[in-house]
């Protein structure tokens, strides 16, 4: 059992929750399963971090008796749960699985979501490679059949899922920065946001939600005293806000992210991406970047923000 860690003192620091209002009341429950290497474990831990009992790989027929063992006394509010589940647990069937999460989405007092993790082949081969295990399916066998033989298996679940996440090119830090938007614990405002920057040349965020091309604005990699430099200096910034085609470019983008918000809150979306791209991912897409979350925070706006590329991006063009 993964303990929860302590939490701040200063609770208006912590991230607001993301649940929808018939979620507030009810105690979250979170199943985290998927491919194996696709970061159940790092999930788990960030879960525990953001105050959740997580507990990994408890057979399936044991969700009933964790459920009842952290209720606690009367009138003690239940600590938050969640569940690691995947190929390695004893007695482990994906359907009975997705049966059971059904089932407990219709208990009165639970708030159960499926969290599914999954990365591409080439990854996962990486992973298991650099760790010198062998894959739980298929353990006397090349990494990859084991892969894919398990893809196979318990692919159907992602159907099923609450949340999809897929941890390809994803460092630990922004899993947990993602996992933090989904299951957060706390008061709901609204749909969190994460504003990245990123280069195209070094492909699009799997994560991203909206996806914006800055690339037609002029280059500041072309200027040899803002070669060096990125989007979040000065002179950067406003040398690409000399585009004359800048300010109207940022404008429609307002004019577009904006009415979407509530719908997204009504919806109950619990996470939104918004990624801007130039071709080296240092200058352009980040100067860009910073503004629209620097509009979205004065807008009341829960916001991350990231750049993906920005360092060490020197021979691409940004």
């Amino acid at each position: 059992m993964i303990p929860p860690r302590s939490m701040p003192d200063n609770r208006s620091s912590s991230p607001p929750s993301l649940a929808t209002p018939a979620q507030i009341e009810r105690r979250p429950f979170v199943v985290v399963s998927g491919l194996s290497g696709a970061g159940r474990v790092t999930a788990l831990s960030a879960l525990a971090d953001m105050g959740y009992v997580a507990v990994d790989n408890m057979p399936l027929s044991l969700f009933g008796d964790l459920v009842r063992s952290t209720t606690g006394k009367p009138g003690e509010e239940a600590p938050p749960l969640a569940f690691g589940i995947d190929t390695r647990t004893f007695g482990f069937d994906p359907r009975v699985l997705v049966e059971r999460v059904r089932e407990l989405r219709k208990h009165p007092s639970l708030a159960v979501r499926l969290l599914f993790l999954e990365a591409d082949t080439e990854t996962l081969q990486r992973r298991y490679t650099e760790s010198r295990r062998p894959h739980p399916v298929a353990p006397d066998r090349p990494v990859v059949d084991g892969i894919e033989r398990e893809r196979s298996q318990i692919g159907f679940m992602r159907d099923h899922a609450d949340v999809r996440i897929d941890t390809s090119g994803l460092s630990p830090h922004r899993l947990k920065q993602i996992l933090t938007g989904h299951f957060a614990l706390g008061p709901a405002p609204g749909v969190r946001i994460s504003v990245m920057s990123f280069s195209f040349r070094r492909g699009l965020p799997r994560e991203a939600d909206l996806v914006f091309d800055a690339r037609f604005l002029k280059n500041p990699h072309y200027e040899p005293t803002l070669r060096a430099l990125t989007g979040r200096d000065p002179a950067v910034a406003a040398f690409v806000a000399t585009d004359p085609d800048y300010g109207p470019f940022v404008d429609r983008l307002k004019a577009l992210i904006g009415p979407l918000l509530p719908r997204f809150d009504a919806e109950g979306k619990s996470y939104l991406t918004i990624a801007v791209g130039c071709t080296g991912g240092r200058h352009r897409s980040v100067a860009l970047a910073e503004e629209l979350a620097e509009w979205l925070r004065s807008a009341g706006r829960s916001v991350t923000l990231s750049h993906r590329d920005a360092e060490g991006a020197e021979k691409a063009h940004g």
